[in-house]
């Protein structure tokens, strides 16, 4: 099987960017839809607006409808054809740039993903997450191509709440362990191939970048925002070399937890990365990770306000019930549990979970 390294066609960050978006975009065609939220609009509709105007290119505004499902992917798609437009752009958070994607995908139209947050790594894959209308997730769906252009205004993500960009870490926080686990397992990777080098080395840099500056980052943007290299570097960590890194690699247990915990309705407040950083945790522990390592992660996670427990993520009475619920789904046939180097059994995540809860509570106490 061949090994394989999937991508961006372009990546563009840097301060003020949103206001170069129609230059960007003239490139890809000569009439843009833009997928973008309500308040979105409000935000940045005059900047867009402006760009599109000094880039002489025309653009229409598309206002998301909420959710990443079938009904709203076919809607985006008429519009595409009734505005009878060449490019999709997709600006504001993760389920607006699977939309874009699928529509994108079915359109044959280049697609330009204009993130303004740092809360996820799906602004580089071609992978879309579709849900029902009532907010479960349905099925997976991967695109043809990465997007044609991710463009990323740091400015715009300096000033996001800062949660959304800790979540960020949370989900880039698992892009190492999950590549080393599918290394180890020699699983495939989300391109039907099996990892590269390359790919293995920015899933290793993603975790050295969010051990460095992870910390710092948190304190700059809690002080208004403030846009240092540290938070520069973090923005990266969690969009660029996280979603390569994922999905040139593979998934492992990590995001198979997460999958769990989204199950029960307490945790459906808490954002996918704080989710995903317990379920590094839990992942350690399966491995039986060094205490080093493990200690590392804890420290880490503190530090900058990621869970560590379950009452973190709102389960404050973990049933034997709700657990196996937990582990059940983990370990489905078609999750990413099964790309751990060793079997793995609802039992053995079941009890990763609980040990990972109390290792938590542990290191929150040693720091209290």
């Amino acid at each position: 099987m061949a090994r394989t390294l999937i991508a961006p066609c372009k990546y563009i960050q840097g301060p003020g960017e949103l206001w170069n978006i129609g230059t960007y975009a003239a490139k890809y065609g000569e009439n843009a839809l833009i997928l973008i939220s309500e308040g979105g609009i409000k935000r940045f509709g005059e900047i867009i607006k402006k760009s599109f105007a000094d880039a002489k290119k025309k653009m229409a505004f598309f206002e998301f409808g909420g959710e990443c499902s079938k009904k709203e992917i076919m809607r985006v798609i008429d519009a595409v054809f009734e505005e009878e437009c060449d490019c999709i752009i997709g600006v504001g958070g993760g389920k607006i740039f699977d939309t874009a994607k699928a529509a994108a995908d079915s359109t044959y139209v280049p697609l330009i993903i204009a993130p303004t947050i740092a809360a996820t790594d799906a602004p580089c894959s071609a992978l879309s997450v579709i849900y029902t209308e009532d907010g479960r997730v349905e099925s997976f769906r991967n695109v043809r191509q990465n997007p044609d252009l991710v463009l990323m205004d740091s400015e715009v993500i300096a000033a996001s709440p800062v949660r959304l960009t800790v979540s960020g870490m949370g989900d880039a926080l698992a892009t190492y362990f999950e590549a080393r686990a599918c290394k180890r397992s020699d699983s495939e990777n989300y391109a039907n191939g099996k990892s590269l080098n390359a790919g293995q080395a920015l899933a290793r840099l993603c975790y050295d970048i969010l051990m460095e500056d992870g910390y710092k980052a948190k304190v700059a943007l809690e002080a208004g925002g403030s846009l240092t290299q540290s938070v520069e570097n973090i923005i990266e960590a969690n969009t660029l070399l996280s979603g390569i890194g994922f999905e040139s690699c593979g998934c492992a247990a990590a995001h198979a937890i997460c999958d769990g915990l989204s199950e029960l309705h307490e945790t459906h407040e808490y954002y996918h990365g704080e989710k995903v950083a317990f379920g590094v945790i839990a992942q350690l522990v399966l491995e039986n990770a060094p205490k080093e390592e493990l200690d590392e992660v804890l420290d880490f996670c503190i530090s900058v306000g990621l869970p560590v427990t379950l009452t973190q993520i709102g389960l404050w009475d973990m049933s034997n019930d709700k657990l196996m619920t937990v582990a059940e789904t983990a370990c489905a046939e078609d999750d990413s549990c099964h790309n751990m180097p060793f079997e793995v059994t609802p039992k053995k995540v079941a009890d990763a979970i609980l040990a990972a809860d109390h290792f938590g509570r542990l290191a929150l106490k040693a720091r209290a």
